[in-house]
């Protein structure tokens, strides 16, 4: 009667959400936490799910109450502590046991824990979990990573907790090793260019067009019953809405312009340009943040440096949703070309259709853009998106719409570096007679560092005079 299927170690919110979203489902679960006083408050918490529950005040008492092979879910901060717990728990475990990391990790460590781990008999697991304590209480979006073996004891696990679209779980085996953390950390990246853009979008129609929060509030509210439905449209349209008790004023106009992260953006373009690919919309997004928490220097520039701006109107709020719907579906084609180059490097050979399918419910980045997606990537697996047949269908209708945005916001002066990367990025990648032929010639007039010719192989060099 005291064992558990399943160990939950670190009860904070998403390790709390976690364990009470299993324990609903009827799966007995072990819970723990470093710090012991944080047990019984949780398990006030949780009610009548407190029967599905075993408390432990320390690893060993954790480890005993799991079924073989026992299963450990880490639910805490990436680096240290991870490496630290897992010492703890090594010695506590033995053949065939998991031990499965939920934090955002660095692929690179779980691929390296992995192998470790596996040396000694040991399965370890890298779990991105995605959709915020709402997400894990009620069935996130997860991508794992590791042996078949470990996702063979798992899987009767995760699917009964996992988000459903139309009754498929949001749950997916998607490569040994690192793979299911780089591809949350992939999903971190293009939700910091959803939010960028849907950001640059409230900019022009606050700044240029003088709206107000809730009328702003209420377009995004339209725009979520059409193509642009997504969690983070409909969050947006809640926020907008909300009044601050204190002054009477909307609370967003209220809250300063210096916006968080934790790194996972970052993570993102660094491993972009370890695989050569380019993500700019992406990069705008994570730049964006790093900008805004430059506030000082902004109000010192704004007094100082010239607008030199042309008046012109701003597109209608039709266009400036096809613009939306644009941008994102570029920054979305970024992200998963990373993904596509990180899978040839690692011999992941992730699924990128199935990808897209368990990001249709349960994270952050859900949207009915992901339909769209599954359909693309299952059109052309082994090529980039944007080269499946039906993606110049999707681009198409709305690319006029992205065009004349940043136009007319770069004539007044208003900031959209993530739109203007999007539209820049694809027009980069539909030419085939772009203008690296000058860098090269460039590069070989001062290093003699040498160059191809269209007409002959070989390197050849210029005589520049």
């Amino acid at each position: 009667m005291d064992e558990a299927r399943i160990g939950i170690y670190g009860l904070g919110t998403m390790g709390s959400a976690l364990a009470l979203n299993l324990a609903e489902k009827g799966i007995a679960t072990a819970v723990a936490n470093r710090e012991v006083e944080w047990i019984a408050p949780f398990l006030d918490r949780a009610g009548a799910l407190a029967g599905n529950l075993r408390p432990a005040d320390d690893p060993r008492a954790f480890v005993a109450r799991l079924t073989r092979p026992r299963v450990v879910l880490l639910m805490i901060p990436a680096g240290p502590p991870v490496e630290d717990t897992i010492a703890q728990f090594r010695p506590l475990l033995e053949r065939g046991d998991l031990v499965v990391d939920a934090g955002n990790s660095d692929h690179m460590d779980t691929t390296r824990r992995t192998e470790a781990m596996a040396a000694v008999g040991l399965h370890h697991m890298g779990l991105g979990v995605s959709g915020g304590e709402e997400g894990a209480r009620h069935g996130p979006s997860m991508m794992l990573g590791g042996d078949e073996a470990g996702w063979t004891t798992l899987r009767p696990l995760l699917e009964p907790i996992a988000a459903r679209f139309q009754g498929d779980p949001c749950v997916a085996h998607l490569g040994p090793g690192g793979a299911g953390h780089f591809v949350k950390t992939v999903h971190n990246g293009i939700e910091y260019a959803d939010m960028q853009m849907i950001a640059e979008i409230y900019g022009l129609l606050r700044d240029g067009e003088g709206w107000d929060a809730p009328e702003i509030g209420a377009l995004f509210a339209r725009w979520n019953d059409g193509p642009l439905a997504s969690f983070l449209v409909e969050t947006t349209a809640r926020v907008l809405s909300v009044s601050d008790p204190a002054s009477g004023r909307p609370l967003v106009d209220m809250i300063r312009d210096q916006a968080g992260q934790k790194g996972t953006g970052r993570w993102t373009l660094i491993e972009a340009l370890k695989l050569g690919q380019s993500a700019p919309a992406i990069e705008a997004a994570v730049g964006a943040r790093s900008w805004s928490a430059l506030k000082p220097l902004r109000l010192a520039a704004e007094a100082q440096l010239p607008a030199q701006t042309t008046a012109t109107e701003l597109p209608d709020p039709a266009t400036l949703a096809r613009a939306l719907y644009a941008g994102r579906l570029l920054a979305h084609l970024q992200g998963f070309e990373i993904l596509r180059a990180a899978s040839t490097e690692h011999g992941w050979s992730l699924d990128l259709s199935r990808v897209a399918a368990i990001w249709r419910a349960g994270c952050i980045i859900r949207s009915d853009l992901m339909n769209d997606l599954v359909g693309l990537f299952a059109e052309t697996p082994a090529r980039p998106g944007w080269l499946a047949p039906s993606a110049a269908g999707l681009i198409g209708p709305a690319l006029p719409s992205l065009r004349r945005t940043v136009a007319s916001a770069a004539m007044t002066g208003l900031p959209v570096p993530a739109l203007s990367g999007a539209l820049s990025w694809y027009d980069s990648i539909r030419r085939g007679q772009g203008t690296a032929n000058l860098i090269q010639a460039q590069r070989d007039a001062f290093g003699r560092h040498g160059f191809e010719r269209t007409d002959r192989a070989g390197t050849s060099h210029g005589d520049w005079g």
